[in-house]
């Protein structure tokens, strides 16, 4: 496989919850810098149309990601009925699962128990998403999510904001330059952060433990990407004649390519 089993700071689980926050604001940041919301919502839109679901179950959501943002655009900007969005994480943070289940937009929460994305046997139907957490899995993991999802005749959307096509040696040699590239970034947009803590900005400004945290994870995840070649690896004894596979590049509405999806479905 191309991808390689880099470690990432978020994964571990010594590493402070309230650093970690501040590292997944960041990457909200980023997020929307890119414009991710936009695509997620175009593309779940359409999916939407073609298979009929009213719950999105999201994997992995971390801090939750981009998709409350996704999920609230396409319920402002559709008369259909309402789409409800489920958070969930193998660690759900207790902090912002209490912040999110007591707000008052009553079509997202957060679940309270963990979830391991290999087994749906606990969360509601619906489409399953993972939003650029689906690096994070090991090939094994990633293959069994893959394969749950087929054998349960679930949708499952996954969606990576980066593509695994630069050669290793090549990312190497070019390590410091990223490097320094991502902390200067994270210094800029730190103020834009999203609920900002004085945490946040003592580990940002002045001992720099987030910035260099997000500098590295952000290579990691590079490498750690699957690549096309790599998925079609992982699906290569899982397709069945009743469940459609699709990798695609993903687009923006200015019509560059942003990332990649998987998409697997039941046939109707």
């Amino acid at each position: 496989m191309k991808r390689k089993e880099l470690f990432e700071f978020e994964d571990f689980n010594w590493f402070p919850e309230s650093i970690r926050t501040g590292l997944t604001n960041l990457i909200l940041v980023f997020h929307k810098m890119m414009g991710t919301t936009e695509v997620l919502a175009t593309l779940i839109g359409n999916l939407r149309a073609q298979l009929k679901f009213d719950t999105i179950v999201d994997m992995g959501s971390g801090s939750g990601g981009p998709m409350p943002n996704v999920v609230k655009a396409m319920n402002e900007n559709s008369s259909d009925t309402i789409l409800n969005l489920l958070l969930t994480d193998l660690h759900p943070n207790k902090a912002l699962v209490e912040k999110i289940n007591n707000d008052t937009i009553d079509y997202i929460s957060y679940r309270e128990k963990p979830l391991n994305a290999l087994d749906f046997s606990e969360i509601p139907s619906g489409l399953k998403t993972m939003i650029a957490s689906f690096h994070h899995m090991s090939p094994r993991n990633a293959k069994q999510i893959l394969k749950t999802a087929s054998d349960n005749k679930q949708p499952i959307f996954i969606f990576e904001l980066a593509k695994n096509n630069v050669p290793f040696v090549a990312w190497l040699l070019l390590l410091p330059l990223s490097l320094s590239i991502l902390i200067i970034m994270s210094l800029v947009m730190t103020p834009f952060s999203k609920n900002l803590t004085f945490t946040q900005l003592l580990f940002t400004y002045i001992i720099p433990i987030i910035p260099i945290a997000y500098a590295w994870d952000g290579q990691a995840s590079l490498m750690r990407t699957y690549s096309f070649n790599d998925i079609n690896t992982l699906l290569a004894d899982i397709r069945e004649p009743n469940f459609t596979w699709e990798i695609n590049e993903a687009v923006k509405p200015n019509g560059k390519k942003m990332g990649y999806y998987i998409l697997g479905y039941p046939e109707s």
